[in-house]
This record gives C-alpha cells, structure tokens and sequence, in this order.
C-alpha cells in the first residue's frame, strides 16, 4: 500500500467504479484512525480525447503540471498519514461544475463525511487554494488544527489593531504570531525555495502556547 503513488491512486478512483465511502472502508483496518494528518490535494487528469462516459466532467482545467490549460477532469482527493506514517486516499470528489458546488464546498464535505465515518485526524494540511477564513473557521470548529498555504495578500496584524498583508511583514525564520484578519491568533512562515518567489504559510494550533 505504502509504494502507490498519488497519479496511480488517481487513475484507478477514476476506472473503478467505488464511492467514497467504498474507498474508506477498503484502508480503513490498514490504518490508525487517530491522530493522523489530513491532506486536500486536487490534480488534473488528462483527457486529450474525450470519453462518452464522462463527456459532461471533462473541461479545460489550469494544470498546475503543465503550467497550462488542458483538457481533462479534476480531481479533488483527501489523504491521510497516520502516526505510522502510512498515507492513503480516504475520500475524492470528481469536480463536476453542474452540480453548482466549488472545489472549496468539496473539501469541506469530505472532511466532515470522514470524521462521521470513525477518521479522528489530529490536523489537516493544504495548499492556498482552500485557505479562505471560511475554510480555516470550518477546521477550527471541527476541533482541527492546520497548516496552509496563504496568499500573500491575506491581512493580519502584530498588534491585533494595524493590519497589513502577510508580503510586507518581516517574518523570522522560526515564524511570526500574528493576527489573522476575521479569524484570530496563528502563527505565519515565510519560505523561499530553489527558483521561486516567497511562499506564505499559517499554523494554527488548539493551544495558543504551543505557537510561541
């Protein structure tokens, strides 16, 4: 189980044909259902020639892997790592614009279906795409700490009064505690890797101590 790789996990949730619940159920006595870290990736799926079958969620998609707009199916998946480190998919949504419902309301259903179905993950990990406060509110509330990207533009504040965005704060290393505008105190980071521009991040943890 440990040796599958995310595009084949992607491929086959596209072939066959499961339900989510279906695919829990099959990782569920493989795992430790406590503790753990949940993971909300989407990717896209090539589909250069389209298939009758799944005509009506096949659209042109940003690929994040081509840098480009391609033709394919997207594919919103939740991973989880437990305390063994083991990591498995234990829901997925194929993005399916009719249905009126965002990538954002996908991850947020996911998440809550998983904790019904017996997942008691210790905190939840994404990329900036699903860092909206209503996002970061919804994990709070379901008891979930996390650590986000955040787009540079994000307001916060050091002094809980004068809010600038996350870009012009001068972030040490080791982070900074700040407050995030419309949700509270977390703990910011400033990343820079080989041939990119900075990238931002938040933490924030149940107790506020931990983040000093």
């Amino acid at each position: 189980m440990e040796d599958l790789s995310h595009d084949s996990v992607n491929r086959f949730l596209l072939r066959e044909r499961y339900e989510p619940k279906d695919l829990f159920d099959e990782v569920k006595p493989y795992i430790n259902l406590v503790g753990g870290i949940l993971s909300g990736d989407d990717t896209v799926i090539d589909k250069p020639h389209s298939d009758p079958k799944l005509t009506e969620l096949i659209g042109y998609i940003y690929s994040g892997r081509h840098h480009r707009t391609v033709k394919g199916i997207q594919l919103i998946t939740l991973y989880y790592t437990d305390l063994s480190g083991k990591s498995v998919p234990v829901n997925y949504r194929i993005y399916d614009k009719q249905d009126g419902q965002t990538k954002n309301d996908y991850l947020r259903d996911m998440i809550a279906e998983v904790l019904v179905w017996g997942l008691e993950p210790k905190a939840v990990t994404t990329d900036a795409w699903y860092s909206s406060n209503k996002n970061l509110k919804f994990f709070r509330d379901k008891g979930l700490e996390f650590l986000t990207g955040i787009a540079k533009n994000r307001l916060c504040s050091v002094d809980g009064k004068n809010f600038t965005q996350v870009q012009n704060l001068e972030i040490p290393d080791n982070g900074l505690i700040v407050h995030l505008k419309k949700f509270g105190q977390v703990k910011i980071f400033r990343r820079i890797f080989k041939n990119e521009i900075p990238r931002y991040y938040v933490m924030y943890v149940s107790d506020k101590d931990a983040l000093f």
